[in-house]
């Protein structure tokens, strides 16, 4: 900035002729006559609304009195918030909801005498871990809190010495209970140590509990000791708060009276006698602690509360006239209880305002008092007069809230607030505002006082003055406070991206890791960085490896860095980034190859040759060209490349998922014939007639149609299958001996692997690939899958009007890279052979019942992703969408005169009337590409030594014509194995719709084979479940069995008999049980035994039935009747009876009430019913089902609302409406609570009341706690 003018006091000129510039931001630097800079008046200093004009800048927005000064400084920046706060005190980080933790410790830091010992407290490593060890963590923190520089230091080397993990930082506690349990364990630390009596000689205090007979006189007590003083803010019973800490005190200490029937029995006088009993303090300690009890309970809403009621305290309290100074020399007992308020709930760690606002004036604390005397005029003062020093404030409700500290310095007599991190000065007024009786919710909960007398002679410490431990724990702590420094520094200017290799040995895969980087570090030294991270030392020279920038999402190269090896790599990332939008990529070459420059603004195009004489499609070589360019200059740079002819090229763009443009117009650019900056195109040059057809009647565009719905699949045959001992590469009409060679082939050695990954890596580099394309149907450019694979016969071909188009989702061009050439044999590399596989949106919707085996995997009956024959009409995409982005003629063509087809629900088996009972087809149907080859695991994943076969096939293919493709390996017919899905987590999932296509199948999905009848047409697979509705668990699993069409129900009990006695050992009788429907849970219609399935039940795959044995003969003779399960309630037992069963002759709630009273003897005037809630059993609440269901509606019939009683298997409970419920003690209703909520819980059923269970804090003296291995 360059120094303008200076102003003075000429107050008669203009601000323009100052050189002010209208419109524009101007500075102005304010000085004092001396030429000093003015300070800026911190918001922290207390200053009310009329001192607020004297402020110098703008007012902090959203801030008042008691922000931090580093939010209202106009000079707030990044490093404000990492530096020490002004106030030159350090905050604490709340650790999730550790604002009590951080809000004591802040206090017991600021506590001279507690701090000072902890100092000459020495830590013995040989003797404890120091990580374990309270006392040295608590001495490390103080450390901190004095010498760092930071802002905020972190609490969790302390809670990790207190025994807790991470999840005790979501439990907020009880300050007061902390401060208890934290005092018990340095006790235990401090044994024989100096520091032993330590919390005894600051905190505790001595009362005296006595009960005086009002006739004789006679006096019996005992002594107690405390460590806090319990003050009630409101008497039970009395709407009326006590006004003051001093109210409270005297109600502390008055007697109460104990007459009537709570007489005291006098061992002097030898009766029952009006009596008079309280407490007396005998020693207040040094430091007193006041705790006020803030959270009730209330019994009218049977909820805990928290009282927000004004009480006020001295900053001076006088304890003289609470002192009893009859005797002192009484023998003391150890018995003193714990009165600590319990809290709960979500704590706010990142208060950023300011926590005495106007708008909020209830807050609660705990005060510790201890004052500075230093600045202040002497005053005779009594032994027991005592100063507030701290308070302990509590923001919030009941149900949660946060903790904060109000402390005074003894250094300088200043009050400031500790809120976490954030560290203010504050105001006596501020003080005030947390006594409470606002609309707010804050008000001090607890309070300190220390003895004024003993407060001239309090002192902190300083750094010369600590022990010689402390001040070598101090340097190391400075030493690795200064690292950690320097390791943020080096991180801020570290630059983090992704980093991408094609490996040459490891799989020819590409390879992700991230390149960290320093920005001033050369472009050569990062490329030596990447090279090492990488793992090609030894593999590939250093001097044969570049990097360059790259997209890996649209796998682009967008230009490499020539003659920029010594440039810093901040500048070419264009500085240090959370995140980049591109990528870079170690690229690799052989020693006699030469790199090729990539320049900004080309694009890259993968260009496929395509040979319509050996019907195959060569692996891609990269060309990188011009937007610009014109299609006839775009044929010439591809005929440099291929040394194909220009002329009779033809060039096919595959814009998207097998959307093919033949680009015919010789002066369109790329541009507009909508290329990007990474492209694919097949090349055909040749004196082909195939030129003169139409494209989407040519042999081009069935070739590149094939290729673009050829999958490759993973087929685990059964142990006993011969077919992988034959040839099993076939197609119709074929010649299967012509694949034989094709699976032959031996391992590459070292040399020979990365030679052809440095091929392979020219994909990105203009020069051919010799490595394969698997997933394009092909292992190499020698021995391809289609190279050995003829033409069809025209008898075979199928006519141009009758295939469909699809549109297939090409994720197959990252694999055409990383995949490993084997000269056309079998794959050997595991990894290679079985990828993971990730589950598309569309088959995770495909998948109707993923909990069974024999769930339909290929798709529902009217789903999108379904094709459903070869020759249907139009074909819908894997992942939803239609094949919309085909080319019009394409799809025109491909469409023209079909009609659409879809499964019904008649065809849910799986079949429909294109095939016979044996699932073959009726219809000749076109040829589609299929070819197998074998695989062996050399892993020995499969099963029992399984065998495999690696498929290649069109997955316009049906299930059924798969599956017939299949016979001559599996070795029996079709119908008598069945296909079964591999997913990632090796679960299966038949698939059974034979007319579905493998449309939802994608690249290296694994199939099982196994042997077995498949289901027939009008065949469903049934999963049979017993109900026993009387038991804990009333659904279990039986029997996996076959329905069929046309099967009435008495005989498909017959063939459940068997299966049930020999699978389940239950040898029922044929008119014992009974079949029903089922739905989720629940039970529902019954089915008689002349019922036929698809006549009277409708039946689908995969469908579930409920098998209920009888106590005696079938009583449901016909549809017309209703069958309800009823329960009876027994409110002078708090008990539910078992279910019965009530067959009504009609929806009359009359007769339900009649066959009701029948059952139980309930006169009919006195029954009341009401129908059960959610799932069976409709399991609720003894304590709960007497007001809690609709009892007794008023209605005449069950199928109107609110009972909607249609169908078999609701639920109803009924009562004697004369019977009243059980009484019952406090004691045993929480008892019986305990037992529902434990009944409920084990049958999975809600539980209408369970407050949240909370957590007893705990501190783990021996490091932490023991778990139990079975606990969850």
């Amino acid at each position: 900035m360059i120094p303008g003018p200076f102003i003075g006091s000429c107050s008669e000129m203009s601000l323009t002729e100052f050189g002010f510039e209208p419109g524009k931001r101007n500075f102005l630097q304010l000085t004092d006559k001396d030429g000093e800079q003015p300070q800026i008046a911190s918001v922290s200093d207390g200053l009310d609304d009329s001192s607020q004009e004297r402020f110098i800048g703008p007012l902090p927005r959203d801030c008042t009195v008691g922000c931090s000064s580093d939010y209202s400084s106009p000079s707030y920046s990044y490093s404000s918030i990492l530096n020490k706060s002004d106030t030159g005190y350090v905050g604490l980080v709340n650790q999730a909801m550790t604002c009590y933790l951080n809000s004591l410790l802040q206090t017991l830091f600021m506590t001279p005498e507690f701090r000072n010992a902890l100092y000459n407290w020495e830590f013995e490593e040989s003797e404890e871990d120091p990580v374990t060890s309270i006392p040295y963590q608590l001495q490390r923190l103080f450390l901190l809190l004095q010498t760092s520089k930071k802002r905020a230091i972190e609490t969790t080397d302390v809670t990790r010495s207190f025994g807790w993990d991470s999840s005790e930082a979501w439990q907020q506690h009880d300050v007061q209970e902390l401060c208890r349990v934290m005092f018990d364990a340095l006790e235990q630390k401090w044994k024989q140590t100096e520091q032993a009596d330590l919390i005894n000689q600051l905190y505790q205090g001595k009362l005296k509990d006595y009960v005086r007979c009002l006739e004789c006189g006679y006096e019996s007590w005992r002594i107690d000791t405390y460590l806090d003083i319990p003050l009630v803010i409101r008497p039970f019973g009395a709407s009326q708060a006590y006004g003051s800490v001093e109210e409270a005190l005297q109600a502390f200490v008055q007697p109460e009276t104990l007459d009537g029937a709570n007489q005291y029995f006098c061992e002097r006088c030898k009766k029952k006698c009006d009596a008079r009993k309280g407490l007396r303090f005998l020693h207040f300690p040094y430091l007193l602690t006041l705790q006020l009890k803030r959270f009730d309970f209330d019994y009218t809403t049977m909820h805990r509360i928290k009282l927000n009621d004004r009480m006020s305290f001295p900053e001076e309290l006088d304890m003289g006239p609470f002192i009893d100074v009859e005797d002192e020399k009484s023998p003391q007992t150890e018995s003193c209880t714990d009165s600590g308020a319990e809290n709960e709930g979500s704590c706010h760690s990142d208060q950023m305002s300011n926590d005495f606002s106007a708008d909020d004036g209830v807050d609660e604390g705990i005060c510790l008092d201890s004052a500075s005397s230093t600045e202040r005029v002497l005053k005779p003062k009594s032994s027991l007069t005592f100063e507030l020093f701290s308070v302990m404030v509590h923001s919030g409700s009941a149900a949660g809230g946060h903790y904060y500290a109000c402390i005074k310095s003894f250094s300088d007599g200043q009050w400031y607030s500790f809120n976490d991190q954030h560290v203010s000065k504050i105001t006596q007024e501020d003080i005030r505002k947390t006594y409470g009786g606002s609309s707010g919710s804050r008000g001090y909960y607890s309070s300190a006082f220390a003895r004024s007398v003993e407060l001239l002679s309090l002192k902190y410490l300083d750094c010369d003055d600590f022990p010689e431990h402390i001040k070598h724990l101090v340097q190391r702590e400075k030493e690795s406070e200064e690292q950690e420094k320097r390791q943020r520094e080096i991180e801020r200017n570290t630059c983090k991206i992704k980093l991408f290799c094609m490996h040459p040995v490891k799989m020819m895969a590409m390879m992700e890791n991230k390149l960290e980087v320093h920005k001033d570090k050369t472009l050569r030294e990062a490329t030596e960085m990447a090279y090492k991270l990488m793992e090609l030392d030894g593999v590939v020279p250093l001097d044969c490896c570049r990097l360059v920038k790259y997209d890996e999402f649209h796998e682009y190269l967008e230009r490499s860095y020539e003659g920029e090896e010594d440039t810093p790599m901040g500048l070419l990332l264009g500085g240090v980034k959370s995140s980049y939008m591109f990528d870079l990529l170690l690229e690799t070459r052989r020693p006699e190859q030469v790199f090729q420059p990539y320049k900004p603004g080309e694009v890259m195009v993968k260009v496929h040759v395509v040979d319509l004489k050996t019907d195959t499609v060569a692996p891609p070589v990269s060309i990188r060209a011009y937007l610009n360019q014109s299609i006839t200059e775009f044929k010439q740079l591809i005929a440099q490349a291929t040394e194909l002819s220009a002329e009779t090229m033809r060039v096919v763009l595959e814009r998207c998922y097998n959307d093919l443009r033949l680009l015919y117009v010789p002066n369109k650019t790329l541009k507009a014939e909508g290329f990007f900056r990474s492209n694919k195109v097949f090349v055909e040059s040749s004196e082909s007639p195939d030129h003169q057809v139409t494209f989407t009647d040519s042999l081009l565009w069935k070739l590149l149609d094939r290729h673009g719905n050829t999958i490759r699949l993973f087929v685990s045959l059964p142990v006993q299958s011969p077919g992988t001992n034959r040839t099993i590469c076939q197609k119709v009409g074929g010649d299967p001996e012509e694949c034989s060679e094709g699976s032959k082939g031996n391992r590459n050695s070292v040399e020979t692997i990365l030679e052809e990954s440095t091929e392979k890596l020219k994909n990105l580099s203009l020069q051919p690939q010799q490595g394969s394309s698997t997933s394009d149907s092909q292992k190499s450019s020698d021995t391809s899958d289609f190279e050995q694979i003829e033409s069809p016969s025209p008898s075979q071909e199928p006519d141009s009007s009758s295939v469909s188009a699809v549109v297939a989702v090409d994720n197959r061009e990252l694999e055409n890279r990383i995949r490993v050439a084997s000269g056309g044999g079998a794959y050997s590399d595991p990894e290679t052979q079985f990828p993971g596989e990730e589950r598309s949106d569309s088959e995770v919707n495909n998948d109707r019942s993923t909990s069974s085996v024999d769930s339909d995997i290929l798709s529902s009956s009217h789903s999108s992703d379904t094709l459903c024959n070869a020759d249907s009409g139009p074909i819908q995409l894997a992942n939803g969408l239609d094949s919309h982005s085909i080319t019009s003629s394409r799809r025109s063509k491909a469409n023209e005169g079909k009609k659409e087809t879809w499964d019904t629900a008649e065809e849910d088996s799986g079949t429909d009337s294109e095939y016979d009972e044996n699932g073959k087809s009726k219809a000749e149907s076109y040829y589609l590409y299929f070819r197998a080859e074998p695989y062996a695991q050399e892993d020995g994943s499969g099963e029992g030594g399984q065998k495999c076969v690696l498929v290649h096939v069109d997955k316009r293919i049906t299930l059924s014509a798969f599956k017939q493709n299949l016979e001559p390996f599996v070795g029996v017919t079709s119908t008598q194995f069945k296909v079964f899905r591999v997913y990632a987590n090796n679960q299966e999932f038949e698939s059974v719709r034979l007319n579905e296509t493998l449309s939802s199948f994608s690249d290296d999905n694994k199939i099982t084979i196994r042997l077995g009848r498949a289901l027939k047409k009008g065949e469903y697979r049934v999963k049979v479940y017993q109900l026993l509705v009387n038991d804990a668990e009333p659904c279990k699993f039986l029997v996996d069995t076959v329905f069929a069409k046309g099967m009435t129900v008495k005989q498909s009990k017959e063939e459940l008999m068997p299966q049930l006695k020999d699978q389940c050992k239950l040898d029922l009788n044929i008119d014992k049980f009974r079949l029903r429907k089922k739905t989720w849970k629940n039970p529902g219609t019954v089915f008689l035994d002349y019922h036929v399935y698809e006549e009277d039940i409708n039946i689908s795959s995969n469908w579930e039935v409920f098998l209920e044995v009888l106590d005696g003969p079938e009583k449901m003779k016909s549809m017309s009747q209703l069958a309800v399960l009823t329960r009876r309630w027994t409110p002078a037992q708090m008990k539910l009876e078992p279910f019965q069963e009530v067959v009504l002759e009609s929806s009359s709630v009359e007769e339900l009430k009649e066959k009701l009273s029948e059952i139980s003897g309930v006169p009919l005037e006195n029954l009341e019913f009401a129908k059960g809630r959610g799932t069976f059993p409709c399991d609720i609440s003894v304590l709960e089902i007497h007001q809690d269901l609709d009892w007794n509606p008023k209605v005449s019939t069950l199928n109107v609302w609110p009972l909607y009683i249609c169908d078999d298997g609701a639920v109803v409970f009924y009562r004697d409406s004369t019977e009243e419920p059980m009484e019952q003690s406090e004691d045993e209703r929480n008892e019986l609570m305990k037992k529902e909520s434990s009944r409920l819980l084990k049958t999975g059923h809600r539980v209408s009341y369970s407050p949240r269970k909370e957590k007893a804090l705990k501190i783990y003296l021996d490091g932490g706690p023991v778990k139990d291995p079975g606990q969850d």
